[in-house]
């Protein structure tokens, strides 16, 4: 049968498999619109260059401070969210609550999550369970209410979304991943559903992180198959890259399986962490920051950039910049939120940075000495400095976290003819 034919008798996301194994497998010719949406499917939706601009968030309160910061990047649309609120309602005024939503097939979701997920959670009667005033009027969940009330608040919040008209109507399919992470004055309790990831610093070290929710996981395919569909490369039912997620109302209709057992699941999987005096810090982020920082790159990185600055903002902004530098082709966020144990700004750090920043300008004035003027943008630039062995690059970060650095020693030598080099090739 002609792939044409064949897919207009096919559901939507068998349709997508379809045409992607049919890009896979020496297929027939395809007609110029199938390969559009097999170029969208494989590649997604860029942009001609990143869109830059940044969303900047930060407070403090209860002993913590944090600092966010978001951006589009190569992606034609933001699908990101994100909550932060210290000192909570309903008597919580010791907890605080942060989170980031990496919305998929439109930003629906992910903006009702921002918006309401927080109340579905700690207003409904699991949460709250009995409550103890023995502490004078403040009100303390049992962590056992905590963890009950959480995935009550997820699946609550899910059901009530399905019932909006857009996607009663199926006009809209969007989905989204969430990371959570609600912290008391006596243990951190963490949320996920999806592949975004929430990582604990403590003590220079990563001890913890959430586990990713991707359909190839032996728990998440088991359930998959059981509902009814497969695991095709890498995606459920060869389609959506995550195993579960809110919203993706569409892989969740399977009769006679309740709404963790479908082929996607709302159910987050919850983690439980006491304080500690030596904890650091809590990053949550999505993947478009994991995609090319590992748990242990980032947490360096990080604490790296505490010695230079305490402003939590201009961190996430590095992050955000140097994951763009590293190839990352997806929306941005991160939530950084600092314990009072978190490095403080040092001197001798400060110092280093600016010794580090005297090399790379040497070192570029070598390699504009040593090049034909029409030739030297800041691609060149960064690659010859690659070449380099260069002392003192931020861990985690590397040349990629100084690019914007080589960009304006290149703009203060060469004024005028910086390339920033970004190509969406």
């Amino acid at each position: 049968m002609h792939i044409d034919s064949l897919s207009l008798s096919l559901s939507p996301s068998l349709r997508k498999t379809n045409l992607l194994l049919s890009y896979l497998f020496s297929p027939p010719p395809l007609s110029l619109s199938h390969r559009c949406e097999i170029h969208s499917l494989v590649m997604g939706a860029f942009l001609d260059k990143p869109k830059t601009e940044k969303h900047n968030e930060g407070g403090m309160g209860n002993g913590l401070h944090f600092g966010l910061s978001s951006m589009q990047g190569w992606r034609v649309e933001m699908e990101d969210a994100h909550t932060a609120v210290i000192g909570l309602p309903h008597g919580l005024t010791d907890w605080s609550f942060f989170a980031v939503y990496d919305g998929h097939a439109g930003a629906k979701v992910s903006a009702c999550c921002a918006a309401q997920l927080m109340e579905h959670i700690i207003a409904n009667e699991d949460f709250r369970g009995k409550l103890d005033v023995s502490q004078g009027t403040e009100i303390f969940p049992s962590i056992e209410d905590v963890q009950k009330g959480i995935k009550t608040g997820f699946l609550q919040f899910d059901d009530r979304m399905r019932t909006l008209p857009e996607m009663v109507s199926g006009e809209d399919k969007s989905g989204s991943t969430a990371v959570c992470t609600i912290v008391s004055p006596t243990h951190i309790f963490f949320a996920n559903c999806g592949d975004s990831r929430a990582v604990l610093c403590r003590d220079a070290m990563c001890p913890f992180s959430t586990t990713d929710h991707k359909p190839v996981n032996p728990r998440e395919k088991e359930r998959i198959q059981n509902a009814g569909g497969s695991v095709m490369i890498q995606r459920v039912n060869g389609s959506l890259a995550v195993s579960r997620a809110l919203g993706d109302f569409e892989y969740k209709n399977v009769e006679g399986k309740g709404p963790c057992e479908q082929l996607v699941s709302p159910e987050p999987e919850i983690f439980i962490q006491e304080r500690n005096e030596k904890d650091e810090f809590l990053v949550l982020a999505c993947d478009g920051i994991w995609d090319v920082m590992s748990n242990e790159e980032l947490c360096d990185f990080v604490r790296s950039r505490m010695l230079i600055t305490d402003s939590l903002e201009e961190i996430c902004n590095q992050v955000v910049d140097t994951c763009l530098y590293k190839g990352s082709r997806d929306n941005m966020s991160i939530v950084l939120i600092a314990f009072p144990g978190a490095p403080k700004v040092s001197e001798e750090a400060i110092r280093k940075e600016k010794e580090l920043d005297t090399r790379l300008e040497n070192k570029i004035k070598e390699i504009l000495d040593n090049s034909h003027p029409d030739d030297v943008n800041l691609s060149l630039v960064m690659h010859e400095l690659m070449n380099d062995e260069i002392e003192g690059l931020p861990p985690g970060g590397g040349l990629s976290s100084k690019r914007s650095t080589v960009e304006s020693i290149l703009e203060r030598l060469r004024p005028g003819k910086t390339d920033a080099g970004f190509s969406s090739d």
